[in-house]
C-alpha cells in the first residue's frame, strides 16, 4: 500500500508540473526581434503566479482562464541573454538568446527544399558555421481549427549539422543578410510542399472571395478524420491499377527487372519524364521502367557499394542484376541512397532497373546530376546520361478528387496548424516562394495573393511588414511555337501584387531547369531575396530590381517598348547580341516569334513579320521562357510581360 501511495504522489506531481507550459516557439538559442516588445506566453492552472526575469527586469502576471502572457521590453541587438520563468512549482530557463532580426521563410516545396539537396551541397554544409544565425523548423500540421501551439520544435545554432535539412533559400537569404547587416538573424522555416496559397490564409483573409468563405465556414464542422479515411479508400482503389495493369508485371512478379531492354527507348536522366518532350508522357501519371548497364572490374565489384539515385517522384523499386536493393513509397523530395550487399555486383555487365510510380505532377528521377551515381569505396561512377525506358502503365484517369487528403483539401488548414500558433511571435518580415500549385488558377491568384499579403500583415499587426517573394522559375521544355501559359499568367499575378506597399519580387526565370520543378540553384534565389530585403527593410539600397515594362507605342511595322529599372542599360545575352524571347500578334491575336533590337538604355523595338500589322507584344510568355535573354546592367533578367489585355487561359477558373 505504501508503494502505491508513492507512485500516486509522484504521478500527481508530474501532472501538476505538466499543467504549466511555455509556447514551443521559445527555446534556448532563439533569436528575438530587436526594437519591439516581445510577448512570451503559455498555459497553466488559473491563479498561478508567473514571474519572468529578463536582463535585470522582473515581470509578473497571473494565469487567467488557463493562459498567461508577459510583454518583454524592447531591446537593441545583442547576444548571451537569458530568460528565467518561474512559478511556485516550476522553473524554466532559456539561455544563449540573441536579439536581432527574425525572418519567416514560407511557401511550398521550393522554399522547403533543403541545403543538402541544392547545388554545391558539400561545400555549403561544411562552411555553414554561423553562431549568430539561428534556425527553427515549424513542424507540418493540418487541422480544421487554429491550434494554440506547435507540437514540437527548438531553435538551433546554424552549423554543419543543423543546416543540412533546413530551407536552402532561407539559409542563403539569412546568410547574406547577416553578412551585410551584422546582427543576429533568426530564420523560421514554415513551409509545406505542393501547397496552394489559400491553405496558408486565416479565415478573415478571404474578403471579397465568397466561394472561399463558403469553404471556410464548411470546414469548421467537418470531420477531417472521416475525410481522410474516405480519401484513402478512393486512393487505394485508384492505385490498384498501377500494379494490376503494369505491363512490367505478371501477377505478383516484376518481370521487367530481368528483361532485355535492347528495344526500349532512351531518355536522359536525371529529369522528369514530362520535361523530355515525349508526347505520350505529357502530364503522365503511371508507371515507367528505367534500365542502365555498367561495366565493372572484379576489383570494383567487390568494393563496399552505395547506389545514389537522388530524388524520385513519387515511388520507386530498384534492382541490380535482378536483386532488389531499395524501395521508397511516395516521397518525392527524399534522396534514394541504397546500400548494396556483397555479392550483388559482379565483374562485367551489371544491370540497374528502376520502376517508378508517379501519382500527380512531374514523374521520374529529377535530382542533381551528381547525385545519380554508384559509389564503390571512394570511387564514384556517374549514372547521369541516357537510360533505357519503357512505359508500364498510363493512368487513364487523374487521381480522384479527395483521394489524397492534404493541406490543399480546404482553405486555412496550414494557417490553423502552422501559422496561428506563432503569429504573436514578432518578426521583421516574410520571404515567400510559392505559386506553382495555384498556376492553373492564375487569374484567381491575383486576388488571392493580395489578400494573403494583407492577411498576414494583420496577423502580425504590422501593416508595413516587408513581404518579398520569388517569381516562378523556368520549367519544362521550351515550346517551339508561342502558346498560352498558366505559369506565365501566374507570374503576371505575382507582379500585380507589387502594387501593395513595401513589397518586392525577385525573378527566377533564368535560374530554373527544364528538367525539374525544383531548381537546385538556391544560392542565387536567396541572394536576390536578400538584396530586395536590404533595399526595402534596411535602407541599404541594392540592385535587386529587374527591368519592367513601362509603356509601348505601336507603329505600322513594329512596336517600341520602354522599360524601368534598366540601370545603365539593357543587354542581350547571346553570342552575337541577338534579342530573343519576344512574340508579336496582329488583331487576330495569334502570336509569332519576333525579331527585336535594343534602341537605347531603356527601349526595345519589336518587329512584326511580313504581312502582320502589330497590335500586341509579349515577352518570356511561357512555362519555360528560354530563349528570353534580355538583362539590365545589374545582370537581372527582364520580367515577363504583355502589352495586351486579352482574355487569358485561366480566366474564370476558380477553386471548386
Amino acid at each position: 500500500m505504501r508503494l502505491l501511495l508513492v507512485f500516486f504522489f509522484v504521478g500527481f506531481s508530474q501532472i501538476a508540473v505538466a499543467q504549466f507550459s511555455v509556447a514551443k516557439i521559445f527555446s534556448s538559442n532563439m533569436v528575438l526581434q530587436r526594437d519591439v516588445e516581445i510577448p512570451i506566453w503559455g498555459w497553466g492552472v488559473t491563479g498561478t503566479k508567473v514571474t519572468i526575469n529578463y536582463h535585470q527586469a522582473s515581470l509578473s502576471t497571473t494565469v487567467k482562464d488557463g493562459t498567461w502572457e508577459i510583454l518583454l521590453p524592447k531591446k537593441a541587438q545583442g547576444t548571451d541573454y537569458q530568460i528565467d520563468i518561474n512559478t511556485p512549482d516550476t522553473s524554466i530557463s532559456f539561455t544563449n538568446i540573441a536579439i536581432g532580426d527574425v525572418w519567416l521563410c514560407a511557401g511550398q516545396s521550393n522554399m522547403e527544399w533543403t541545403v543538402e539537396n541544392s547545388n554545391d551541397a558539400a561545400h555549403e554544409i561544411s562552411h555553414a558555421t554561423y553562431p549568430k544565425i539561428r534556425l527553427f523548423e515549424v513542424p507540418h500540421k493540418i487541422t480544421n481549427k487554429p491550434v494554440r501551439d506547435i507540437e514540437e520544435g527548438q531553435w538551433e545554432i546554424c552549423d554543419s549539422n543543423s543546416v543540412k535539412q533546413f530551407s536552402a533559400v532561407g539559409y542563403f537569404f539569412g546568410r547574406q543578410i547577416y553578412k551585410e547587416v551584422k546582427v543576429p538573424i533568426g530564420l523560421l522555416s514554415d513551409n509545406f510542399g505542393g501547397t496552394v496559397v489559400e491553405t496558408w490564409m486565416s479565415p478573415n483573409g478571404f474578403s471579397g472571395l465568397p466561394h472561399f468563405q463558403k469553404e471556410v465556414n464548411k470546414l469548421a464542422n467537418t470531420d477531417l478524420d472521416k475525410i481522410k479515411k474516405e480519401g484513402k479508400t478512393k486512393f487505394d482503389k485508384w492505385i490498384l491499377n498501377f500494379a494490376a495493369k503494369d505491363k512490367g508485371k505478371k501477377g505478383a512478379l516484376f518481370v521487367w527487372q530481368n528483361t532485355n531492354a535492347e528495344n526500349w527507348e532512351q531518355m536522359p536522366l536525371p529529369s522528369t519524364w514530362e520535361s523530355n518532350g515525349i508526347n505520350n508522357f505529357k502530364n503522365l501519371d503511371g508507371v515507367v521502367w528505367f534500365q542502365k548497364t555498367i561495366q565493372l572490374t572484379q576489383e570494383e565489384a567487390t568494393k563496399q557499394a552505395l547506389l545514389s539515385l537522388g530524388t524520385i517522384d513519387d515511388t520507386d523499386i530498384t534492382w541490380i542484376n535482378g536483386i532488389q536493393v531499395g524501395e521508397m513509397h511516395n516521397r518525392y523530395n527524399k534522396d534514394r541512397n541504397y546500400k548494396i550487399k556483397k555479392g550483388v555486383l559482379k565483374a562485367g555487365v551489371n544491370t540497374i532497373v528502376i520502376r517508378v510510380e508517379d501519382y500527380i505532377g512531374g514523374g521520374g528521377l529529377y535530382g542533381a546530376p551528381d547525385k545519380l551515381h554508384l559509389k564503390l569505396g571512394n570511387q564514384k561512377i556517374s549514372l547521369a546520361g541516357k537510360w533505357k525506358y519503357k512505359l508500364g502503365y498510363a493512368a487513364t484517369t487523374k487521381m480522384p478528387m479527395g483521394a489524397k487528403f492534404g493541406p490543399n483539401s480546404f482553405p486555412t488548414l496550414l494557417y490553423n496548424g502552422m501559422i496561428a500558433p506563432i503569429q504573436k511571435f514578432p518578426i521583421r518580415g516574410v520571404i515567400w516562394y510559392q505559386g506553382e500549385s495555384n498556376a492553373y488558377r492564375a487569374e484567381e491568384y491575383k486576388s488571392l495573393f493580395v489578400n494573403w499579403i494583407r492577411d498576414w500583415r494583420k496577423l502580425w499587426k504590422n501593416e508595413k511588414m516587408p513581404m518579398i517573394w520569388v517569381q516562378l522559375a523556368n520549367f519544362q521544355q521550351p515550346q517551339p511555337t508561342p502558346e498560352e501559359s498558366e505559369w506565365a499568367e501566374l507570374r503576371e499575378a505575382q507582379t500585380f501584387a507589387l502594387s501593395e506597399p513595401n513589397t518586392a519580387m525577385i525573378t527566377a526565370i533564368d535560374i530554373g531547369s527544364a528538367h525539374t520543378i525544383h531548381p537546385l540553384n538556391k544560392q542565387t534565389v536567396g541572394e536576390r531575396l536578400a538584396n530586395a530585403a536590404l533595399s526595402i527593410s534596411y535602407d541599404m539600397p541594392q540592385n535587386y530590381q529587374s527591368p519592367t515594362y513601362q509603356n509601348h507605342k505601336k507603329k505600322k511595322k513594329y512596336i517600341d517598348i520602354t522599360f524601368n529599372s534598366t540601370g545603365k542599360g539593357l543587354q542581350a545575352k547571346s553570342k552575337y547580341g541577338y534579342v530573343k524571347g519576344f512574340t508579336i500578334a496582329g488583331k487576330d491575336k495569334k502570336f509569332h516569334w519576333a525579331q527585336a533590337e535594343i534602341l537605347s538604355d531603356n527601349k526595345i523595338r519589336v518587329f512584326a513579320p511580313k504581312g502582320i500589322r502589330p497590335v500586341a507584344v509579349r515577352y518570356a510568355w511561357a512555362n519555360n521562357p528560354d530563349p528570353a535573354n534580355v538583362y539590365n546592367a545589374w545582370n537581372l533578367p527582364l520580367l515577363p510581360f504583355r502589352t495586351d489585355r486579352w482574355k487569358l487561359s485561366t480566366v474564370g477558373i476558380i477553386r471548386k
